[in-house]
């Protein structure tokens, strides 16, 4: 068994949209770079720098940004801190210096290629960033985008992890856990959080409350938000005008509206370039926001609850990710608004009190009737069919956790586990038109606006 060792703050990290995997993990990867090269011995002084960006970081990395978000992060600046305005600004081509160590060289997104989508590096989305002097080549590091933000290099010595006080690589092992000890899972992941990260209980809710808070955010920005979204679809936000329709005298209609603008909401701001949590992708940002807003702010659920329900979607989240993945590149979009939902009705189960077993049957639900779902977003923009690929995330998240506050447990019939092996025979199977690339799909079908 390989045991989890996730972070919990490491599936949900605040940084600028709209992709994870475009965004996120390119300035994660040209950040690295910048703080490498400091440490290097040069045998030439190198008068160039270049990026190539390959796989669908090359196919739809202009719509998703990731030509300026390598460049901020090669200028030292991280997801988590960076200025979106800053960000957009580098869209003008406007020189900047690139410093690190004894290297000083000016860039720009001119310095980015976008190079061939088709390869054959390890991971599909992959980055080369080099120093050059003419046309040779004087260090190169080879980095590679997962998915979530997350990143590898070739290379790379792999730091040993703390080990998390309960080892678990799949949802069975762990319900035997949870049985052996006695204990609620939210306490599990809490205990394992603070064995990986050193964190104690104070400290892990204060960084969760501001993930839940940055969260919240989104959705209120979204909310108050109007007018078209970056990009040549001219796409018009709906956020707003579905909110100020949910006043209708039907209460469950009000709701269902209310729940679809929370997850516009907070999308639209991803696809802006605004800033949101990964959770466990941008490009599925929008999902559990939408339902932590609405079980605090619609149904009165305590912010204690939440949290538990938070750690509980970690969980779920960690357990996708290590045994099939949470990158459109990778397994298309069931990846990442299918893990999402599965979170998200797990967390909204969790929330209302009921034990793991409704919990664990939520989230399979969830993520079953989102298999095959392709990555396909026209333009190469996180937008059609992205923004309400959100919205409906949420909605089938919480359809899951009423289906499953009612079933019989000895009629369940399908398991969690089983739902992801599903999800990662189909990932593999999956033709790479259907995954980010925009070559495939929604993406060919309509015109690009």
């Amino acid at each position: 068994m390989i045991a989890i060792t996730t972070s919990v703050f490491e599936l949900f990290k605040i940084g600028p949209g709209p992709s994870s995997s475009h965004t996120i993990g390119p300035m994660r990867a040209g950040y690295n770079f910048y703080s490498s090269v400091r440490e290097l011995t040069l045998s030439e002084t190198p008068d160039n720098l270049e990026v190539r960006l390959y796989g669908s970081l090359s196919a739809t990395g202009e719509g998703h940004g990731t030509d300026r978000a390598v460049i901020a992060g090669l200028l030292g600046y991280l997801p988590d801190t960076v200025d979106c305005s800053f960000l957009d600004s580098l869209a003008d081509r406007s020189s900047h210096k690139f410093d690190s160590g004894n290297i000083s060289l000016p860039i720009s997104v001119n310095n980015v290629v976008f190079a061939e989508v088709e390869n054959s590096f390890p991971y599909a989305n992959t980055l080369l960033i080099r120093l050059k002097k003419g046309d040779t080549i004087i260090h190169e590091q080879e980095y590679y985008s997962i998915g979530g933000g997350f990143i590898k290099w070739k290379g790379e010595l792999e730091e040993i992890p703390c080990a998390p006080k309960y080892k678990y690589s799949c949802m069975e092992e762990l319900k035997q856990i949870l049985t052996d000890k006695e204990m609620r899972l939210h306490q599990l992941v809490l205990e394992n959080e603070s064995s990986v990260t050193g964190l104690n209980e104070d400290e892990i809710n204060i960084k969760l409350d501001a993930i839940i808070d940055t969260m919240k955010k989104a959705v209120e920005n979204g909310l108050s938000a109007e007018g078209v979204l970056p990009g040549p679809i001219g796409l018009h936000r709906k956020a707003k005008r579905l909110y100020g329709s949910s006043s209708k005298p039907n209460a469950a209609d009000a709701f269902l509206l209310r729940l679809n603008a929370y997850g516009f909401a907070a999308s639209e701001e991803n696809a802006a370039g605004h800033i949101v949590v990964t959770a466990p992708t941008s490009g599925s940002a929008g999902v559990i926001p939408a339902v932590v807003y609405a079980l605090e702010e619609d149904l009165g659920i305590s912010r204690e609850m939440v949290r538990q329900g938070m750690l509980v979607a970690a969980a779920l989240g960690f357990i996708a990710k290590h045994n099939a993945s949470i990158a459109g590149a990778e397994v298309g979009c069931q990846g990442e608004i299918g893990v999402a939902s599965a979170m998200a009705a797990g967390l909204v189960t969790y929330a209302n009190g009921f034990r793991f077993w409704r919990t664990e049957n939520a989230a399979e639900t969830a993520l079953e009737h989102h298999l095959g779902l392709t990555c396909d977003p026209v333009g190469g923009y996180v937008q059609i069919p992205c923004i309400e690929r959100n919205a409906m995330g949420a909605v089938r998240a919480y359809n899951a956790y009423l289906i499953a506050s009612v079933e019989n447990e000895q009629f369940h019939k399908v398991t969690y586990d089983e739902v992801v092996k599903a999800m990662a025979d189909t990932g593999r199977d999956m033709d790479s038109r259907y995954k980010e690339t925009s070559l495939g799909g929604l993406a060919v079908s309509v015109p690009n606006c």
